[in-house]
C-alpha cells in the first residue's frame, strides 16, 4: 500500500501550522491527497495531533486555494497568466525600480509559514542578499523578536533559549501562555496538557500567569494567577527581589558564572512584592510566598509566552525569567530549564554581541535585521527613500500588523506588490501578482523549526505526499526564477546533479543541491539526510541533559551570563515611567488582550467551513461581568471597542474567568475585503489589530517588537436608530 504506484497508499509526513511538528498519515488516492489521521509510530508525538492539523487537507483541497499566477487587471479583478509571463514582467518591473531608486527600495514582508519551511528561508535571503536591500519585515516582530533579542544580550547568542524540564520539575511557572490551545512557543512540545497534568499528578506544582483564567483546580493542569497585562515584568522582578532579600541567590553558580549581578540587584530592588502588588493585581503576601516556593523547590523550571513577548516590555520580561532560573540555580539543572539541542547544535550560529546589534534609522536606533513591522506604511509612504516595491512571502500584514487602516492606505502606494502565498488574502487583494505557492504536503521537508527548543528532541524527513496541484510552485522555485530573470545567481544557473529535474528518486531540490546545507549541519551528528530520510516515523535524539550550559554552550566573549547588558539602561527608564504610568491608572482603564482559538490559525483557518460552525462564525468581544454591568452593555450586545488608534463593531461576551479591567478579542479575522477567501469574507469577524498602537513608538527598542497587548480601550453599547 506503500507503492508510489498503487491507488492508495499512505505516507507519514508532519504538521507544519504550529512547532511541534506532530506526525501524520496522509492517505492518498489516486494522486489527490484525501486525509490525515496522527501518526501512532511517530517517535515522539506518538499518535497525537490537534484539530488544526488533521484539517491540513482541506486547507490542500480548498477551492479558494491560489493555483496558478494572477496578474491583476486596472478595475482591481485578477486574471491567469503564464509563469513566464509573471516572472518576466515582475523581474523587470522590479529591477527598474532598483535601478531608477536604489535597492533599498524594495522590501519584502517574509511570514511565519516560512519558518517551516526548510528551503524558503534560504532562496528567500539568496535572492534578496544579491539584490542589495538594508530593509526586510518579518512576521517575528509581532509575536517573538524580544527572545531573540534578550537571550542575545544575556548569554551571546539569539538562538539560546533553555526549555523547562517539566519531566523533573517540581515547580513550573508559566507566563502568558496557552499550551491548551496553541500547544507552546519557543516549547516545541507533544500534548503540552498530557505533560503539565504529569507534573501535577506526581505532586508538583504549576502556576499559569495570565490575564484570564486559563487552568483551575477542576483541569488538574495546574492553577492560573491573575494578572493585570502588560505588568508580568513587575512580577517577575519582584520575584528576584523578594528572593534576594529572603532565602537569596545561588551564591555559588551566580559568583562562578554570573557578571553585573549588583546591577541586576540594583534594578529589582525597585520593585518590591508590595510596590508592585497595585499594578499586577496580585497581593504582595501571594507575591513573597509565590517567590519563596520557588527559590525553594529542589527543581523548578520557568516559561513565556506571546502573551508577554507582546507587550510594551518583552524583551526585559525575558531577560528577568531568564535571570529568574539563573539566580535560583535552576539554569542547565535537572527539572529546571535545560538547552535543547537536537540534531544541530545552534548557539554558535546565533552569537553576535548585543551591543553591535543595532543601526540608526530614518526612525531612530533599530535593532539590526527584521524592521518593526509596524513602521511598514511609514517606510512606505516616507517622502525621502520610500520602498516602493515588495514582496510578501506567506504572510498578511495588512490584517496582522498594528494599524489596519494606515496598512491598506500605504499598500495602494506601491509600484509593485507581489504576494507568494496559498491564498488570495487581504494583502494580496492589493498586489500586482499574486503567486501560488505550494503547501506543506506538495514539498519535502524537514522540521527545522523545533531546532533548540525540542523538549523531546528529534527529526523527521517527509517526502511530497503529492506532487504540487495546477501549478502551484515551492518558493524557492519562485524566488530562483525570479533571480535568474534578474540575471542574479540562482539555483538554476546549473544543469541537476543527476542530469536531470529530480530524475529516478532524487527531488528537483535535492539535485540542485538545495539540501547541502541540512547535510552539512548533520554531519556535525555523523548523519547524512539519507539516514534520516530512511527513518520514516523521525529519529529522536537524547532527551534533554543539563552539564553542558556554562562550559559549552554560552556564548558570551568571557563564558559569563549577564545579568544586566548595559544596553538596557534606557529601557530601565522607560520601565519605570511606564510603571508610573500605571499606579496613576489604578486599574481603571479597560485593557485590550488578544486569543488563541482552537478553529483559527491566523490567516489559513479562516477560511474552512468547518472551523466556522455554530457560534464560530465570528469573534466575540469577552469582558468580565461586572466591568460589563458598569458599562451598561450584556451579552449579545453589538458594542463599539475604540481608542485613539481605531475603532470596531462587535458582539459582546461575558466570561468571568478574565481578570477586572481585561477585555479580549480573537485574532485572525477581519476578512470583510477579502474577496479571494469567500468563507472568510461571508464570516468576517473583526480585526483586534485595527485598534493597535502603529509607527514610532509602538514597539519595544530593544528588540523591534510591537506592542499588541494590554493595549488601553474604551467600551460603550452601539446606539441604533430609534435608541436614547
Amino acid at each position: 500500500m506503500n507503492s508510489r504506484t498503487s491507488p492508495i497508499r499512505e505516507t507519514a509526513t508532519f504538521c507544519r501550522v504550529c512547532e511541534p511538528a506532530c506526525g501524520l498519515i496522509a492517505t492518498v488516492e489516486n494522486g489527490e491527497l484525501t486525509g490525515l489521521r496522527p501518526d501512532k509510530a511517530n517517535v515522539v508525538t506518538r499518535g497525537f495531533a490537534c484539530n488544526k492539523g488533521l484539517a491540513g487537507d482541506e486547507i490542500h483541497r480548498d477551492p479558494d486555494r491560489v493555483n496558478y499566477p494572477m496578474r491583476r487587471r486596472k478595475d482591481g479583478t485578477f486574471e491567469r497568466v503564464t509563469w513566464d509571463e509573471a516572472i518576466g514582467d515582475i523581474s523587470s518591473r522590479l529591477r527598474e525600480i532598483i535601478d531608477k531608486n536604489g535597492p533599498n527600495a524594495f522590501a519584502p514582508y517574509i511570514g511565519n509559514p516560512t519558518a517551516f519551511n526548510t528551503l524558503a528561508g534560504p532562496a528567500i535571503g539568496a535572492l534578496f542578499a544579491q539584490i542589495g536591500t538594508k530593509r526586510m519585515f518579518s512576521s517575528g516582530t509581532q509575536d517573538c523578536a524580544n527572545k531573540f533579542a534578550g537571550s542575545e544580550a544575556v548569554f551571546g547568542s539569539s538562538t539560546m533559549h533553555p526549555v523547562p524540564d517539566l519531566d523533573h520539575t517540581e515547580l513550573f511557572l508559566s507566563f502568558g501562555a496557552n499550551p491548551r490551545v496553541s500547544h507552546a512557543s519557543f516549547l516545541s512540545i507533544r500534548d503540552p496538557i498530557r505533560v503539565i497534568k504529569s507534573v501535577v499528578a506526581r505532586g508538583g506544582r504549576v502556576v499559569h500567569v495570565n490575564p484570564r483564567r486559563i487552568e483551575s483546580d477542576k483541569t488538574k493542569a495546574g492553577d492560573t494567577l491573575l494578572i493585570r497585562p502588560d505588568t508580568d515584568v513587575y512580577l517577575l522582578a519582584a520575584l528576584i527581589h523578594e528572593i534576594d532579600r529572603g532565602p537569596g541567590f545561588d551564591a555559588a553558580v551566580v559568583k562562578t558564572h554570573g557578571k553585573h549581578v549588583a546591577e541586576l540587584r540594583a534594578f529589582v530592588a525597585n520593585y518590591p512584592a508590595e510596590r508592585v502588588a497595585g499594578v499586577t493585581g496580585i497581593d504582595a503576601d501571594e507575591i513573597r510566598a509565590l517567590a519563596l516556593d520557588f527559590a525553594n523547590a529542589k527543581a523548578a523550571s520557568v516559561h513565556m509566552s506571546t502573551g508577554v513577548n507582546m507587550g510594551r516590555q518583552g524583551t526585559l520580561a525575558y531577560w528577568l525569567l531568564h535571570m529568574l532560573s539563573f539566580v535560583t540555580g535552576n539554569l542547565d539543572r535537572r527539572g529546571g530549564n535545560i538547552l535543547s539541542v537536537g540534531f544541530y547544535a545552534s548557539a554558535k550560529a546565533g552569537r553576535r554581541p548585543y551591543s553591535q546589534s543595532f543601526i540608526e534609522s530614518e526612525f531612530g536606533t533599530l535593532r539590526k535585521g527584521a524592521l518593526p513591522g509596524n513602521l511598514m506604511p511609514d517606510y512606505i509612504e516616507a517622502e525621502d527613500d520610500p520602498v516602493r516595491a515588495m514582496f510578501v512571502v506567506a504572510g498578511n500584514p495588512v490584517l496582522s500588523i498594528g494599524g489596519e487602516s494606515r496598512l491598506r492606505s500605504a499598500m495602494k502606494k506601491l509600484d509593485l506588490l507581489v504576494v507568494i502565498d496559498l491564498y488570495r488574502n487581504a494583502t494580496a487583494e492589493y498586489a500586482d501578482y499574486v503567486l501560488p505557492s505550494a503547501d506543506s504536503f506538495e514539498r519535502e521537508d524537514i522540521n527545522i523549526t523545533g531546532l533548540g527548543l525540542q523538549f523531546e528532541p528529534w527529526i523527521q524527513f517527509t517526502e511530497k505526499v503529492v506532487e504540487p496541484y495546477a501549478e502551484r510552485r515551492e518558493e524557492w522555485w519562485i524566488l530562483g526564477k525570479i533571480a535568474q530573470a534578474m540575471e542574479l545567481k540562482s539555483p538554476f544557473d546549473h544543469e541537476p546533479l543527476d542530469g536531470g529535474e529530480g530524475d529516478g528518486d532524487m527531488s528537483e531540490a535535492e539535485a540542485r543541491g538545495l539540501w547541502g546545507r541540512i547535510d552539512h549541519m548533520l554531519r556535525g551528528r555523523s548523519l547524512s539526510l539519507e539516514t534520516v530520510r530512511a527513518e520514516t516515523h523521525g529519529l529522536k535524539f537524547e532527551g534533554l541533559e543539563p552539564g553542558a550550559f556554562y562550559n559549552e554552550q554560552l556564548q558570551t566573549d568571557d563564558m559569563k551570563v549577564d545579568c544586566c547588558p548595559a544596553a538596557f539602561a534606557e529601557a530601565f527608564a522607560r520601565c519605570a515611567n511606564e510603571f508610573e504610568e500605571l499606579e496613576q491608572e489604578a486599574g481603571t482603564r479597560l485593557k485590550m488582550i488578544t486569543l488563541r482559538d482552537p478553529y483559527m490559525h491566523n490567516s489559513w483557518y479562516a477560511n474552512l467551513d468547518r472551523m466556522k460552525g455554530g457560534t464560530k462564525d465570528r469573534n466575540y468581544l469577552f469582558i468580565h461581568p461586572e466591568d460589563a454591568k458598569v458599562r451598561g452593555v450584556e451579552d449579545d450586545d453589538e458594542v463599539r471597542l475604540f481608542n485613539e488608534w481605531g475603532e470596531v463593531i462587535v458582539a459582546l461576551r461575558t466570561n468571568a474567568d478574565l481578570a477586572r479591567g481585561v477585555v479580549a478579542l480573537t485574532h485572525g479575522w477581519g476578512n470583510g475585503q477579502t474577496p479571494g477567501m469567500q468563507v472568510a469574507q461571508r464570516t468576517p469577524g473583526v480585526n483586534p489589530n485595527a485598534l493597535l498602537p502603529t509607527g514610532p513608538g509602538s514597539f519595544d527598542p530593544l528588540s523591534n517588537q510591537a506592542f499588541m497587548t494590554g493595549v488601553p480601550v474604551e467600551v460603550e453599547r452601539r446606539l441604533l436608530a430609534g435608541d436614547g
